[in-house]
């Protein structure tokens, strides 16, 4: 029987300068930076990856850093947000955080509680909670927010956010679909259910797990564009690479725009582009991204099949610094 994801695994986005998003993340945010590796489709690119101490499925970000890349435009169709959890008593902390770093913070918003309404009759009883919503945007223009609520409780514990008030994790995502109830209909397939909606989004819940949410937002939308700043795709974890086999031959079935498997030398991974233009990825669950690399962030990790072209590789590669090196 085909088990359903288990949460989200991870969320990719498109950035322009590679230090900057090492040190936003790093610097700001408090997350690890816990791979460097490349694009395996454009391997003259850095791919890197930021989480939690080990880079725990439900803990990371990855960014395609491009540094020549259009701006991206929000819009439909398309990942909107990226939802970060924080701890409940955490607000101040980082609105002034945030602040302090120059960045802007949107009006502090509170979401869903005792506003929710038209859950289905499984979820009536799991509604979601009052959460207080910081909004911001990061140094491409990504759209993130830092959500209060329950989460995984995966801070990154060494890094230089007080671990009582560290981000626990990736809470989900909001998204705009150019087709919304066929979008939710594959969400109902990986296993979401739908626990509550207001006036601007449909939210979507996994009942165990991670308990990841996916909000469908409702409101029109012009045409997005993909470039610096959008975000890229969310990830959502399987079992193991026979499960992520069978996933792919059920969406295949169902005439989903499904690739084959792919290996991603930590992970495999197949992605679908669903009729609402949304892209998703399914990945094979492991203890983390950051198990194999020698030290985490601080060498260019690449596969087997590109381990001969390292030299010319790294030579097209601008240079990074990770947090602690010397510039």
């Amino acid at each position: 029987m085909l088990t359903d994801v288990s949460g989200v695994h991870h969320v990719s986005a498109i950035a322009s300068d590679p230090q900057r998003v090492v040190d936003f993340y790093t610097d700001v945010l408090g997350l690890r930076f816990v791979r460097r590796t490349v694009n395996f489709e454009d391997q003259f690119n850095y791919h890197l990856y930021f989480g939690d101490a080990d880079g725990s499925p439900g803990s990371v970000l990855t960014f395609f850093a491009y540094p020549r890349e259009v701006e991206g435009r929000l819009g439909s169709p398309g990942i909107h947000t990226t939802q970060l959890a924080i701890p409940e008593h955490a607000v101040e902390y980082w609105v002034e955080r945030l602040r302090s770093h120059d960045v802007e913070v949107g009006e502090l918003t509170t979401r869903f509680g005792s506003e929710a309404q038209g859950a289905s009759r499984e979820a009536s009883d799991d509604q979601p909670r009052a959460e207080t919503v910081v909004p911001f945007t990061d140094p491409d223009g990504m759209q993130v927010e830092l959500v209060t609520g329950p989460s995984q409780d995966l801070p990154y514990e060494a890094g230089p956010v007080p671990v009582d008030r560290a981000i626990r994790g990736v809470r989900g995502v909001s998204l705009q679909s150019r087709s919304p109830y066929v979008t939710a209909s594959l969400l109902d397939t990986f296993g979401f259910d739908l626990v509550g909606e207001n006036d601007e989004r449909v939210r979507y819940r996994l009942p165990g797990g991670r308990r990841s949410t996916v909000d469908i937002l409702t409101g029109d939308a012009s045409f997005g564009r993909e470039g610096a700043g959008s975000i890229h795709h969310v990830a959502f974890g399987v079992e193991d690479e026979d499960t992520l086999h069978e996933w792919r031959e059920l969406l295949e079935e169902r005439d989903f725009d499904v690739s084959r498997v792919k290996d991603r030398q930590f992970m495999h991974s197949l992605y679908v582009r669903e009729p609402g233009g949304v892209l998703f990825e399914l990945a094979t669950e492991r203890e983390g991204v950051a198990v194999d690399a020698p030290v985490p962030g601080e060498s260019l990790v690449l596969p087997p099949w590109l381990e001969q072209d390292r030299g010319m590789i790294e030579g097209q590669l601008p240079p990074l610094s990770a947090p602690g090196e010397s510039e």
